[in-house]
């Protein structure tokens, strides 16, 4: 199923973006200013400027969902990318190579990031809005099913160890160990040192020294881990296991005596142990040091305008007796979603069993079935449990491959 939602035409925020004079010689600027002030107070993620003939259209990630908000001429918006790129310090000049920075103004007190990329028909331009730094603070915001929550708090107050939260792209996984090292500063009171290891810096977190990997400077993700060992730290932050060399290095770090926390892309978490398994990782590291996966997928809120499925076939085969889909209004922006939801699943490695299958590199499927045995819920009942309770849709589970 496409994540491309249609044109809203109704969308006040294209209405109101259309109605700013063309003449006015101020005109990019407030496009700007309207487009990003829309963007903070709906809560969008991503903002798009895609380049066609003769025209670009403009489109906004909301609750996880691309969204278009309207086609404007290239007479008219011709240089927006290019007040964008000033706004963010970049090289105005050159539109023949990607470009990066940090978009500076006064909408609001959240972090955005432009990138622009040079196609076919002219500039594209991204801009990446995080969440305001008071929100999504410690793991209890983040409504993580209880037992998952607890269990993982129980794990951040260890010694040494590796914690990974997994999920595929967007699925809040960053969010996540942001909030865990909050968690583990506010428990620790400032007796544990933290340093972490980003590709990029996300959010600023105050006590914890952070660190932006420049590859082009020689500066990796691989020569980061190494040196910051030497800095006498007891917990690392590592944004991402992307390769085996990673990999051996966060849980050499673990056995070393340091509690590393850190991401991984996988669906669930036992294809998270599969994987990490067939990394080249020694069996007795990850015996020894895996502590747990706390994986994770993030699925829309149904707005107060959802309406109940009384057609069981409009149940999509869920195991389910009742559920609400999507109509639109105002307030959701004719979606019929407002909000995400996560849905999670702990699979704490200690089991005997596991790190005994573990050696043998078996299946994911196997892994799976000795979760569960050992009382993993899986985000397949978490996700039934959302739809039955009227929280999201049997379509928008589907979506999200739950």
């Amino acid at each position: 199923m496409s994540c491309l939602i249609p044109t809203v035409a109704s969308s006040p925020v294209a209405e109101e973006l259309r109605q700013i004079p063309q003449a006015d010689p101020l005109y990019a600027s407030r496009f700007v200013d309207t487009l990003l002030a829309a963007a903070t107070a709906s809560g969008a993620s991503d903002l798009h400027l895609q380049p066609e003939p003769g025209g670009i259209e403009v489109a906004w990630r909301l609750d996880g969902v691309l969204q278009k908000l309207g086609r404007f001429s290239r007479g008219q918006i011709a240089d927006v990318v290019t007040r964008m790129k000033v706004l963010a310090d970049l090289l105005t000049y050159r539109t023949d190579i990607p470009q990066e920075g940090r978009l500076r103004g006064q909408w609001s007190s959240i972090e955005m990031r432009v990138s622009t990329f040079p196609t076919l028909h002219g500039e594209r331009a991204v801009v990446r809005l995080f969440s305001a730094a008071n929100q999504l603070l410690y793991p209890e915001d983040l409504n993580l099913a209880m037992e998952d929550c607890a269990a993982w708090l129980r794990r951040l107050r260890d010694d040494f160890g590796v914690l990974v939260v997994s999920g595929p792209a967007g699925s809040g996984k960053t969010t996540t160990a942001y909030a865990s090292v909050r968690q583990l500063l506010r428990d620790a009171g400032g007796t544990r040192s933290v340093l972490s290891i980003e590709d990029p810096i996300e959010v600023p977190i105050p006590g914890v020294a952070q660190a932006e990997v420049n590859p082009a400077a020689g500066f990796d993700l691989a020569l980061a881990l190494r040196s910051a060992l030497r800095q006498d730290p007891e917990v690392l932050l590592v944004g991402e296991i992307r390769d085996p060399s990673i990999a051996a290095g966060v849980f050499n770090a673990a056995l070393t005596g340091h509690l590393v926390i850190t991401t991984f892309h996988a669906g669930s978490a036992a294809q998270a142990l599969a994987r990490l398994a067939e990394m080249a990782i020694e069996p007795y590291l990850l015996q020894s040091a895996l502590r747990g996966i706390l994986n994770q997928r993030l699925v829309r809120r149904l707005c107060h305008c959802a309406e109940d499925l009384l057609d069981p076939a409009q149940h999509l085969g869920l195991p389910i007796t009742r559920a609400k889909g999507p109509v639109g209004c105002r307030d959701c922006q004719q979606t019929g979603f407002r909000g995400r939801a996560l849905l999670s699943e702990f699979l704490p490695c200690e089991i005997p069993s596991l790190r005994a299958a573990v050696g043998n590199k078996p299946p994911c499927e196997y892994l799976e079935q000795i979760a569960r045995e050992a009382g993993m819920i899986p985000l397949s009942v978490r996700g039934i449990q959302l739809v039955e309770s009227g929280i999201t849709s049997p379509a928008e589970l589907r979506r999200t491959s739950c």
